[in-house]
């Protein structure tokens, strides 16, 4: 029994250690890919949109299909959604938002959200691996004082095994918190690209209604 707690230490500070390199390999995948869905800025998304407008002003429908299939535009979520939405313009304004809605949800929020549930099964795991280090290191400390009690324990190498313990536990709120600011502000530019994108949405489709009633 006690083999396998003397080797537990190793084991846990290496499982730390993956999933700290883990979360934030998730962190900057998702930071990434917010970028690339996203507009550069606001003045780029408006002059998108009009650049879309003109076109169906004029009825341009393959113009409008082939501006959102160039490489400038096709890993953004609005142009993914404005391509959809051409090649389902004949279902009507009411049932085309719902399909619109259902795709973003699937083929956008649906990646993202799974990497970032990633981030959250670290936060609660490291620390949960922490005390697990610890509570094994505890285990052997005191196994050690049970052994060393006729002879007498040297406190100071009892300290050392017992901070030791504390240390996994420490270690394992050092990956959880930063993990959890991160995973924070994840959150938060996952929300400002579903609204940019509603956003961006109810514009084209005020513009794409006002087409097809010419």
């Amino acid at each position: 029994m006690n083999s396998v707690l003397e080797w537990s230490g190793p084991v846990i500070y290496t499982a730390l250690g993956i999933a700290a390199l883990y979360g934030v390999f998730c962190v900057v995948l998702l930071i990434r890919k917010i970028q690339q869905k996203r507009f550069s800025s606001e003045s780029a998304a408006e002059q998108f949109l009009d650049d879309v407008r003109g076109r169906l002003q004029k009825r341009d429908f393959d113009g409008v299909a082939d501006m959102c299939d160039s490489p400038p535009y096709w890993s953004k979520a609005t142009p993914q959604m404005i391509l959809y939405a051409l090649g389902h313009r004949d279902r009507g304004p009411n049932k085309l938002r719902q399909l619109l809605a259902e795709k973003f949800e699937r083929d956008v929020l649906a990646d993202l959200e799974y990497r970032h549930s990633w981030i959250g099964t670290i936060v609660k795991t490291a620390p949960m691996l922490g005390l697990l280090g610890t509570v094994s290191g505890m285990i052997l400390a005191f196994a050690k004082i049970a052994v060393a009690q006729e002879g007498g324990t040297n406190p100071s190498v009892l300290a050392e095994d017992i901070s030791l313990a504390l240390f996994t536990t420490a270690m394992g709120l050092t990956v959880a918190i930063p993990l959890t600011l991160l995973g924070a502000m994840v959150q938060v530019r996952i929300g400002k690209l579903t609204d940019a994108v509603q956003e961006h949405v109810s514009i084209f489709m005020h513009d794409l209604e006002a087409a097809l009633s010419d």
